[in-house]
């Protein structure tokens, strides 16, 4: 049991690591980092870069949100962890 409870904290660790990896990606990276090369395409008018920066990291943050949720629920059905 207590082997079981360090393999679901493991993978929810991971899943964590990797939201946190894609946010940090696309907030920072095509945000700031990357603004000045995504701001020669256009998105819905404005340039790409200024729309990452704006809207593309809440459009990306939500998204992780809901792809987090429905892995943890698959996690916890796979540790029999419902609540």
């Amino acid at each position: 049991m207590e082997e079981n409870k360090e393999a679901y904290w493991q993978e929810n660790l991971r899943l964590i690591f990797i939201c946190l990896a894609i946010w940090f990606a696309v907030s920072f990276g095509l945000g700031l980092l990357l603004v000045e090369p995504l701001n020669e395409f256009r998105l819905g008018g404005y340039k790409l870069g200024f729309w990452f920066a704006q809207q593309g990291s809440i459009y990306s943050f939500l998204g992780l949100i809901f792809w987090y949720g429905a892995k943890m629920n698959k996690l916890d059905k796979k540790y029999h962890a419902e609540g």
